[in-house]
């Protein structure tokens, strides 16, 4: 069972997490809480322990030290497939749904997989609801080889949110869309997070990141080199500097 929080606690709290390979630490001594519906934004050059940093929380990884607390419930421990039926899901940066289903079909997938089977609902109805929320819902029957790369996205999206998530990870749904395709994803993102729904945006592209973000943390080399408001962040020499090199 899972314990009961405060309405004013962390959803997320990382404490004093570290995670090495070998002799090159990846994390070191990262330690952030993230409030419940916050819209959250993770930057920072590439190899700076962003992707490490959430694949520990998500349970890709596991630190050697620290730990992940998910409301209330230390987690650092769990299997990924456990994180997600506690209401932690993910998507990544390059799709990869089952080819040989439809865009429905692979909703299903996560539905069943993922969601408590006391949910209520057809399956297939929570499925199709989802699509229309994602505007794919005219795609339902189509092969995923035949989705442009914006749908394709879109319905990585979709698929993250078949398991109800809490805390939704979005790892760069953006990279490579047009400026008008972006717009459309972060349109979709800043609509979740008025749902409460708390989301980690991992991103490069800037404009995206100050437009959704409450609040930013920047990591280079697995340290936290700046954390607050966006226009705070970005004006951090540290930061520009690990963007810049100057």
């Amino acid at each position: 069972m899972t314990p009961s929080v405060a309405a004013d606690a962390p959803l997320l709290q990382v404490g004093t997490l570290t995670k090495t390979f070998g002799g090159f630490t990846a994390l070191d001594n990262i330690s952030v809480d993230i409030r419940k519906g916050e819209r959250f934004g993770l930057i920072g050059p590439n190899g700076s322990g962003k992707t490490t940093l959430i694949n520990c929380i998500s349970g890709a990884l596991r630190p050697q030290v620290g730990t992940v607390v998910f409301a209330g419930e230390d987690i650092t421990q769990l299997p990924p497939h456990l994180r997600a039926r506690r209401g932690i899901a993910r998507s990544f940066q390059i799709p990869r749904p089952f080819k040989s289903m439809t865009v429905l079909e692979n909703l299903m997938v996560g539905l069943d997989f993922a969601t408590d089977r006391s949910a209520s609902g057809p399956e297939e109805e929570i499925a199709m609801s989802i699509l229309q929320r994602m505007g794919l819902s005219a795609k339902a029957s189509a092969p995923t080889d035949t989705l442009s790369q914006v749908e394709l996205r879109k319905m990585e999206l979709a698929r993250a949110l078949a398991v109800r998530p809490k805390l939704l990870i979005s790892d760069e749904a953006m990279a490579g869309l047009s400026s008008s395709e972006v717009d459309e994803v972060l349109d979709l993102l800043i609509s979740l997070g008025e749902e409460d729904i708390t989301i980690i945006m991992i991103e490069h592209i800037m404009q995206a990141v100050m437009r959704f973000s409450e609040r930013v943390m920047c990591l280079d080399a697995g340290r936290i080199i700046a954390i607050g408001a966006p226009a705070e962040v970005m004006a951090n020499k540290r930061v520009q500097e690990a963007y810049l090199g100057t």
